[in-house]
């Protein structure tokens, strides 16, 4: 069940009230007793994922370590040589 923030328009009055979404909205102020309650809109709370779980285990990418995974010698391609930088017909493919 959702928490829902109210504010007396009254007398300034605010609090926080647990009721269930389909429960009516409150009308009357507890503190002043007038008809001036107004339900504020919040931003509401994210999810929060406690212990252990999936994120850890199934999606995150451990960090690889420079003696764990062996290291590759990149060489440069070599040029095309001419004016036709190799995509003529006088160059093999």
């Amino acid at each position: 069940m959702p928490t829902y923030q109210y504010e007396c328009q009254a007398c300034g009055h605010s609090f926080e009230e647990l009721q269930a979404m389909t429960d009516a909205k409150l009308k009357q102020c507890p503190k002043c007793r007038k008809k001036k309650l107004v339900r504020l809109i919040g931003g509401g709370s994210g999810m929060i994922f406690k212990g252990s779980g999936f994120y850890e285990t199934d999606y995150k990418r451990k960090p690889s370590s420079a003696k764990d995974s062996p290291k590759s010698e990149s060489k440069p391609s070599p040029a095309p040589a001419g004016p036709c930088g190799g995509s003529c017909a006088c160059h093999s493919h």
